[in-house]
């Protein structure tokens, strides 16, 4: 390989009093969960939100006098760019950042407050890359690649080395997959370290590009498929990452996007961290595809939380209502004085907390004399909402649940 340890022990030198040594903190109800000894790297505490700092850093850090001069471009679907933007400012660089057109809102507009132009194109990583080609071929700028560069492999590397350090016998570590940038620095830090170590790298399966790959056994493009771990949609691996994972990676699992979303909801609220798709999908892996591993000390690298609030809020609505936590009833109730304070009683008796009520008697669908209501409830469980049922059953109600 191209990339040793060593060269990740100088990109911590020179990331020293940059990137934060960030937690590992171990969460006892993951660990309950998963039946193992569950660590979280807090990556998403890292400056700018995620680990793309460390690698971003160390390139732009190695780059001669005369390439600083006509500035840096990257491609990015919002992290690698905030990283970029941040490294570039901090040395007085030029930088400017191509990102796809529905990249979260939060991360285009933290990627202009750290100083850098924002160019949008395309639906994807991919297609933002390929602008990001075009216009650096016009001005000269020297291209920061998200994760096919090895002084970026090498800054992400230095992960690897302080996981090594807090926990030295730590048995596997798993971490999210998009171009392999991450996954590639920690494997070769962490298994030059410690050489029994196993890592497991996670995708989505909406865009398993690396699983493919590796499984095809030469690099592979799929086809795009929306997916909230945006941070980790890539539709083509890097020629180096690809090497160096098929060299050193254990096992690529996939996990799909309400495994995601339970996991973002699951830190959210067990664990008191805010995590993105992209650094959630570790933590899903754990939960739903290493069920046959126990009493290993494994770590989840959390590795960004630059989450929209928009899709957060989505995500914790989704989360409640699979959970039994929240449910929509639609019924119909006689239109007369009092029967809409009946249902309410009824619901009042059961413990629910009305969050919304929708009374409509207008639409062609319902019945002279009638009225629709919806109601959105506040439930503690699944048994408390099967007692809601049995009791709007009873008392002879018609209804239905969103």
């Amino acid at each position: 390989m191209d990339i040793t340890l060593k060269d990740i022990q100088e990109a911590r030198r020179c990331l020293k009093n940059i990137a934060y040594k960030t937690g590992l903190v171990h969460n006892t109800t993951f660990s309950e969960m998963a039946e193992n000894n569950v660590y979280l790297k807090t990556e998403n505490l890292q400056k700018t939100g995620s680990f793309k700092v460390r690698g971003a850093f160390n390139k732009i850090a190695h780059l001669s006098e005369k390439d600083k001069k006509n500035g840096v471009i990257a491609s990015s679907a919002g992290n690698h760019a905030q990283g970029v933007a941040m490294a570039a400012t901090a040395y007085k660089i030029k930088s400017t950042i191509v990102m796809p057109k529905h990249a979260p809102l939060s991360k285009i507009a933290a990627t202009k407050s750290y100083g850098a132009e924002v160019v949008l194109h395309g639906d994807v990583y991919d297609e933002a890359y390929e602008k990001a080609r075009e216009i650096q071929s016009k001005t000269g700028a020297v291209f920061v690649h998200p994760f096919n560069d090895l002084k970026v492999i090498a800054g992400q590397g230095t992960i690897g080395i302080e996981i090594l350090e807090d926990l030295p016998d730590v048995d596997i570590i798993a971490v999210p997959i998009g171009g392999g940038g991450l996954i590639s620095g920690i494997a070769v830090a962490a298994k030059s370290i410690k050489p029994d170590i196993k890592i497991i790298g996670v995708q989505t399966k909406n865009m398993p590009s690396m699983i493919q790959s590796i499984s095809h056994n030469h690099i592979t493009s799929v086809d795009s498929m929306p997916t909230i771990a945006d941070g980790i949609a890539v539709k083509t691996p890097g020629e180096l990452t690809f090497k160096i994972i098929k060299h050193y990676v254990d096992d690529i699992v996939t996990v799909d996007e309400d495994e995601i979303a339970n996991a973002i909801l699951l830190l959210l609220e067990r664990a008191k961290v805010i995590s993105e798709g992209a650094g959630a999908a570790s933590i899903a892996a754990i939960l739903n595809r290493l069920e046959h591993i126990n009493n290993k000390k494994i770590v989840a690298l959390v590795s960004g939380g630059n989450i929209d609030v928009n899709m957060l809020s989505r995500i914790i609505d989704k989360g409640l209502a699979k959970s039994g936590r929240k449910i929509f009833i639609d019924t119909l109730i006689q239109d007369r004085p009092g029967t809409l304070g009946i249902l309410l009683n009824l619901m009042a008796e059961t413990g629910a907390n009305v969050l919304s009520i929708i009374h409509n008697r207008s639409t062609g669908d319902i019945p002279i004399g009638y009225a629709k209501v919806e109601l959105e409830l506040e439930t503690a469980d699944e048994e408390h909402v099967e007692k809601i049922k049995r009791l709007l059953s009873l008392k002879g109600y018609s209804f239905s649940l969103l």
